[in-house]
Formats: structure tokens, sequence, C-alpha cells
């Protein structure tokens, strides 16, 4: 593996990071100081529109898709590091750039296994950020860490299907811009396990979708919300479903896998600038006669959160490598252990950034615990740890 980074990646990082330095962190900046608290900010601020028009003059949209027609033609190993950057201003970056999930999972589905009346209809205005998708997966009534325990039913019914069951964390699903939903639910009940699900396109207008609420993470609400929906004998046309019935659970495979990298490189982006946020607590106040900087045990952590962000970076990068020189595949168990490194290491160092921050760092005049929450979420979101920890597991005791 070459660590290097290739030109056209250099290239992207010079532009994303002055687009980040002179759009993003003062849109931050303005945003925060004109609502300081967490509300309920289902719909993009008003600085977003000019964000996504300034990124894509820049050329800075659609980078996640590795695509020359559609997008930046980026390799994973390319995106990597920008995915990071995008991660330290998780809340304006990733959007504004069109690289925002679970847009940037649905785009790919339909780019991958979409009809061309599908692309037509939903992809093109996607890719051009004229509107928002969400994605249907987990289920209130069932343990969803195992897809088998789906329940949510498609049903064939002449020219077309019903979709009837409820999903909930439908992340984006409150805003008015997200249009579509790719819904995952049963279609072939008495086929074997991995046979029995399908994926199906169902507009957020068709009669009986009903979009029930709202749900915080740790009190916090995100924008697009992260819905409880539903689908109360939804019909929709066969032509909506994607790929062929029994499908399903191939596509989550190769929707989920690189979603997961994406994750995670984002979340190295929030462990950097926890640490930075952490150095810079330590050197500007003092305690029991010396900085906090000069206390041995914040130098500990410090310098351990150091080598943890190292450590992720490159399990995460190696990730990305194989991916792209071996397939998603050849990935799988890599892609499961960065799911449960690299948010469990932002986590630590957040939580430390917290700890140096004393009383400041549980309030919301930091971002520290609106990141520690989101960190905290990625444990079970796109699977929980002790999933993702059991294939890693079964992958070495399989070994020869």
């Amino acid at each position: 593996m070459d660590f290097s980074h290739s030109p056209r990646s250099l290239k992207y990082q010079e532009k994303l990071s002055d687009f980040m330095d002179d759009r993003i962190y003062p849109a931050e900046l303005a945003i925060e100081a004109r609502d300081p608290l967490p509300g309920e900010p289902t719909e993009a601020p008003p600085e977003m529109a000019e964000l996504k028009r300034i990124a894509r003059d820049r050329g800075l949209w659609n980078l996640f898709l590795p695509d020359d027609e559609y997008g930046a033609g980026l390799t994973n190993t390319e995106y990597a590091p920008l995915a990071e950057t995008m991660g330290r201003a998780i809340e304006l970056a990733p959007e504004a750039t069109n690289c925002a999930a679970p847009d940037t999972g649905n785009m790919e589905v339909l780019h991958l296994f979409g009809t061309s009346e599908q692309k037509e209809r939903w992809l093109v205005p996607l890719l051009e950020g004229e509107i928002r998708s969400n994605f249907g997966m987990t289920e209130p009534d069932v343990a969803s860490s195992d897809p088998r325990n789906l329940e949510l039913s498609i049903t064939p019914d002449g020219n077309d299907y019903i979709v009837s069951g409820t999903k909930w964390w439908s992340s984006g699903a409150m805003s008015q811009d997200s249009e579509i939903a790719i819904v995952m639910g049963v279609t072939e009940r008495d086929a074997p396990p991995k046979a029995r699900y399908s994926m199906i396109l169902v507009p957020m207008n068709a009669d009986g979708v009903e979009v029930v609420r709202d749900l915080p993470v740790f009190g916090y609400y995100h924008r697009g919300g992260h819905a409880e929906v539903r689908y109360n004998d939804v019909r929709v046309p066969a032509t909506n479903l994607i790929s062929g019935p029994g499908e399903g659970y191939m596509i989550a495979q190769a929707r989920l896998g690189p979603g997961r990298i994406h994750h995670c490189m984002r979340a190295i982006g929030q462990a950097e600038r926890a640490l930075e946020m952490m150095i810079a607590r330590a050197k500007s106040r003092e305690a029991f006669g010396k900085r906090i900087a000069d206390q041995g045990v914040v130098q500990k952590w410090i310098a351990e959160s150091r080598w943890r962000i190292d450590q992720a970076r490159l399990l995460v990068m190696h990730t990305a490598w194989l991916i792209d020189t071996h397939g998603n595949r050849s990935a799988t168990r890599d892609v499961s252990a960065i799911k449960v490194v690299a948010p469990n290491t932002a986590l630590w160092v957040i939580d430390k950034a917290i700890q140096v921050h004393g009383g400041m760092g549980v309030s919301d005049d930091t971002k520290l615990a609106s990141m520690w929450a989101n960190m905290r979420t990625l444990r079970l979101a796109d699977g929980p740890d002790e999933v993702h920890t059991m294939v890693v597991a079964r992958r070495e005791i399989g070994r020869d």
C-alpha cells in the first residue's frame, strides 16, 4: 500500500481546506451565534443554499461517487482525507458538498442498481442537490441488528406493490426536501433468509405515508430529523422495485460497506477537531499553579489521543485501499473493524476533551457535547459494535 496522496487527491484537499476556512467555519460561527441552543432544525439554515452554490462552483460536488460522469471519479483512498476534513464540521460541510448521508448511500444504490427510469426520476435530482432522500431499514418492533427480523411487507398486487409496516431512525425524513425513501422489506417470506428482502422506492407524498415523529439523539435534534414513518398500505408501481425481488440483502451490503467507510472517515475528522479543542483549552487555563497543559495526566490524554487517531486513520485508509484494489467483498472484515474502532476512538478523544473543558464541556457553549452524542450514536448506526465484532471474530476463527 502506497501511503502518499495522489496529485488529484491533493488538489481536492487544497480546494476543500480553502472552502472550509473561508466559508464553512464562518457559517458555523454565524449559525451558532444565531441559534445557540439545540432546537429542531428540520430544514437547512439559510446559509446552506449559498454554501452549495459556492461548493459546486469550486468543483467540490459529489466527491464521494467514484464515477467520472456523475461524481468526481475519486477512489475511496483519494476520498478518505476529504471526508475526514468534512467531518470536522459535520453539520455543514457534507451537505454543502452533496456528500451527506443518507443521500450518498441512496445515490450509490441507484447508481449501481437503478433502472434508467429510476435514475432519471430520482438519481439525477439527488446528484443535482435539488431533493434529498431517506432510507427505511430499522424497525421499532424487532431487533434490527439482525436484518432477518425485518417485518415490513412489500406485497405484489397486479402492476403495483403494497408497502405495509413501520420504520424508524429514517434520517432526513422530517425534511420537506426529502422526497423519496428507499425502503427495505419482505417480499419473499418463504425464501432463504438472504433472499427474503427487497428494496423499493416510495415517494414521501404517496398516499399512506405517515411521518409520525422525530426522534432526538440524547436530546439533540438533527437537520432532517430521524423519523418514525408508518407505511399504511402504500401503493407504488412495480417499476419502483430496485434490482429485483429478493435482492434487498445484496443491495444493503453493497450500500452499507462504502457508507460505513464514509462514517469512519468523518469520525476521524471529529476526533482531530476534539483534540485541537482539548489542546487549546489546556494551554489557556491554569490549575494548581500551572497550565492544565503541563499537568501529567492531561499530557497523557493528548499523547494517547494522537496515537489512537493515527492508528484508526491507518486502519480506515487500509480498508479504503482494499476496496479500491480488491472490491467490497474482500474488505468485509476490515469494514467491520473500522466501524468499531473509529467511533470508539473519536468518543475517547471527545470524552477527554470534555474533561479538560470542565463544566463548559458538558454544556452547549462548545460543540463537544453534540459531537459526543453523534459519535455515540454511530456505535449503533449501520450495525452495532457487537455485530461487527462478531463478523471480525468469525473471520478470524474461520481462517486456515
